[in-house]
Parts: C-alpha cells; sequence; structure tokens
C-alpha cells in the first residue's frame, strides 16, 4: 500500500467570516444555509441551522459539496478535528469560521476511504495533538495536517474498504437509533402516566423547582486552575439528555475540588441542566464518584418528599420545560440560563407514589437500555478494529 501525503490528495477550505447580526431566519430571500461546530456530530445535524445572507460568502469553494468532510478546526482541545460526513442537502449551504472543510481530489482518493480514515480514532488523536492553543480555544494546525501520511491503495480498493466500513458503521447507527428509541418510550410513558405539562389536564398541584428542590445552584464562576489527571471537571458539554457523559473532561487537582464544592457539591440524586451554549439538557446524577462544575452547568437538588429525582429530571426534559427554558435563556442579552428562572420554572407535583411507580417503569426501560449500551460498545470495538486493519492492509 502506498503512503501519500494528505495534501496530496485533498485540500482545506476555510469557513466564512460573519457578525452574530448577520444571522437570519432559514428561508429568508437570498440567505443560504451556515452549518457551525454544534452541526457536526456522528452524523450532520441538521436539527439547529442558522442562515445568513448568500453575500457572506466569498467564494464558490466555500459552499458545502455532498461527499465534503465537516470538521471542528475551532474549538476546546477535546473537540478539534471532530468531523462529519456531508450528504445531499436540499438546501445551498456554507459554513461558519469555526468549522472547515477537507474536500476529496475524487480522482486520487475516495471520499468515503478519506472520512474513514480522517475520522479513524489513531488520526483523530494525532490532530489534535497539532492542536495551536490560544486561551480555551484550541486550532486546528492545518499544514501539519495535510503533511499526514496516508495509505492509498488503489482506488477500487478504496472503494472496498470504504465499502466494508460504511456497513459496520451502519450496525452502530442501527444501535444508536435504538437507544433512542428508548428514550423516546421513556418519555412516553411519562406522559401517558401524568399527562402534558402544557395543559395539566389532570390539573396536578402546581409549585416551582425552587420549592420542590433542597438546593439550586451552578458550578464555578471563576477559571478553575486545570491539572492533567486528577478529579473530573464538567461543564455543560457532559450533560447529554438523559445521561452524563464522563468520556470528554478536564481535571482539577483536590485543593481546587474542595475549594468548588463549598458552592456545589453533585452527588447521586442530584439534577444537572446544561446552561450555557446548548440550553436545557437534563440529566440525573447516577455516581457517587466525585467531580466538580463550572458555571455553564446547573444543579437542582430535588426535595424527595415532594418530587422524586426520574420523575423531575423526566419532568424537565418534556418539550414543553425545554421550550421554556430556552425562552428564558433567550431574554438576556446573551444565551444563558440563570438560576433565578430555573428557580421559577413550573413543576407539576402528581402524588410521589405514582411518582416512584413511574421510576420503577423508568428502570425497567434503563435496563434494556443497559443492554443496547453494551451492545453498542462491542460494535465500536469492532469497528475500530476494522479500521485499524484496513488502514494497515490487513483487511
Amino acid at each position: 500500500m502506498n503512503a501519500f501525503k494528505l495534501g496530496d490528495v485533498a485540500t482545506f477550505v476555510r469557513g466564512i467570516t460573519f457578525k452574530p447580526t448577520d444571522v437570519v431566519e432559514p428561508g429568508t430571500s437570498g440567505a443560504v444555509n451556515c452549518m457551525r461546530t454544534k452541526n457536526v456530530q456522528a452524523e450532520l445535524d441538521l436539527s439547529d441551522v442558522w442562515a445568513i445572507d448568500s453575500r457572506h460568502v466569498r467564494r464558490e469553494n466555500q459552499f458545502l459539496r455532498s461527499g465534503d468532510i465537516l470538521i471542528s478546526s475551532a474549538n476546546s482541545w477535546n473537540l478539534v478535528g471532530k468531523c462529519c460526513w456531508v450528504p445531499d442537502l436540499a438546501d445551498k449551504s456554507t459554513f461558519g469560521g469555526f468549522i472547515s472543510v477537507l474536500r476529496a481530489d475524487t480522482a486520487k482518493v475516495h471520499p468515503r476511504y478519506l472520512y474513514h480514515w480522517f475520522g479513524s480514532s489513531d488520526i483523530q488523536a494525532t490532530v489534535r495533538s497539532f492542536g495551536r492553543q490560544t486561551t480555551n480555544i484550541s486550532n486546528l494546525d492545518f499544514k501539519r495536517c495535510l503533511d499526514l501520511d496516508l495509505p492509498l491503495p488503489p482506488l477500487d480498493e478504496q472503494a472496498r474498504l470504504a465499502d466494508i466500513l460504511d456497513k459496520a458503521n451502519a450496525l452502530r447507527a442501527r444501535r444508536r437509533e435504538a437507544i433512542g428509541r428508548l428514550d423516546e418510550l421513556a418519555q412516553s410513558i411519562f406522559i401517558g402516566m401524568f399527562g402534558d405539562p402544557a395543559s395539566n389536564a389532570r390539573e396536578w398541584h402546581v409549585s416551582t423547582v425552587g420549592e420542590v428542590a433542597e438546593q439550586v445552584t451552578d458550578g464555578e464562576h471563576l477559571t478553575p486552575k486545570r491539572e492533567s489527571e486528577g478529579i473530573k471537571l464538567l461543564s455543560a458539554r457532559n450533560v447529554r439528555d438523559g445521561y452524563i457523559d464522563f468520556e470528554n473532561v478536564d481535571y482539577i487537582g483536590p485543593e481546587e475540588h474542595a475549594r468548588i464544592r463549598r458552592r456545589c457539591d453533585p452527588r447521586r440524586g442530584d439534577i444537572l441542566i446544561s446552561c450555557s451554549g446548548t440550553i436545557g439538557r437534563v440529566a440525573p446524577v447516577e455516581t457517587d464518584e466525585p467531580f466538580s462544575l463550572v458555571r455553564s452547568a446547573a444543579l437542582v437538588r430535588p426535595r424527595t418528599s415532594t418530587v422524586t429525582t426520574d420523575y423531575l429530571a423526566s419532568y424537565l426534559r418534556t418539550p414543553e420545560l425545554k421550550a421554556r427554558m430556552l425562552r428564558e435563556a433567550r431574554s438576556s442579552s446573551q444565551a444563558n440560563l440563570f438560576q433565578g428562572p430555573i428557580r421559577n420554572l413550573p413543576v407539576l407535583c402528581p402524588p410521589v407514589d405514582l411518582q416512584s411507580i413511574f421510576g420503577q417503569r423508568l428502570q425497567a426501560v434503563g435496563q434494556i437500555r443497559a443492554t443496547q449500551s453494551g451492545q453498542l460498545d462491542e460494535l465500536d470495538a469492532l469497528f475500530a478494529s476494522l479500521q485499524y486493519r484496513a488502514f494497515r492492509g490487513e483487511l
């Protein structure tokens, strides 16, 4: 298998620059969709897309094309290099300055082969190590990336390997979809037992988060002193819908943790809310491991005599409450959800024994989810093994 430099077979295209005031509603006459770092997920996430006037796109090559690889090029260190495939898009689209495109020369490299190679764990780790740090932002080093060695068999062999990896990846996608369906099932069980919070047709007593919680606070406001290892320091990015992601974390030492915990000391049974950046993701704390929070995540500690953790976390994840949190966040000059609006969120309070029955049903769903997640881990390990072999000519 011959080795080429990445720059021999592909180019980087940098995103456009514009001001926040340039953002318009999608569908506005003369506007094009504009992807940003939030859209770069395992697959291109089109659930929340901005739009800007097309005059901000200075060059034709800054419009997205099917087969492009969209890359987070200015982000926190652990997210630099994160990439996704660009499929056929219904609307003309461009991309912002914090992301870039890796575009294949299709006469030399199969785009899907290139995508799988760049997204492999080894290359992702290498690309992150190239990152040029400025304050809290790391920047993709385009020059060093283009100098990476890319193992390149003939095009027909690239297509064969890409097809194998695509099929293995499709199994992972179906497993993730099944897990997502279980999350939908949990929300359906909630609505079936308690009704839609938007209408409160069952006329449950209405309280507020501040009244049903022992504590409502947020994480550390000052910049913590980070370490290479130690106690985990979580932010809004770690608060996912329904669970806490402990993979991409920072670390602090014991003294810094002791200082921060005087303000905010998460423990099992608490509820975390993302309150900066992506607003309104909600996750229960289901670990006894100590960790700290920064300002972008809030903590709610339920009074279990009034509301259970399972009930309140699921209630806050309903579309009505998510929409309310977003409205509250957008009412400030910057999109942040502060403690006051969190305390004032309305809470429907059905009988605690009914909440407990809901918790038992939720636990049953959780056990199925844990099994599915374990199977996904096995598929992830298989996929990583296939990647390793594919790019070494062993597949």
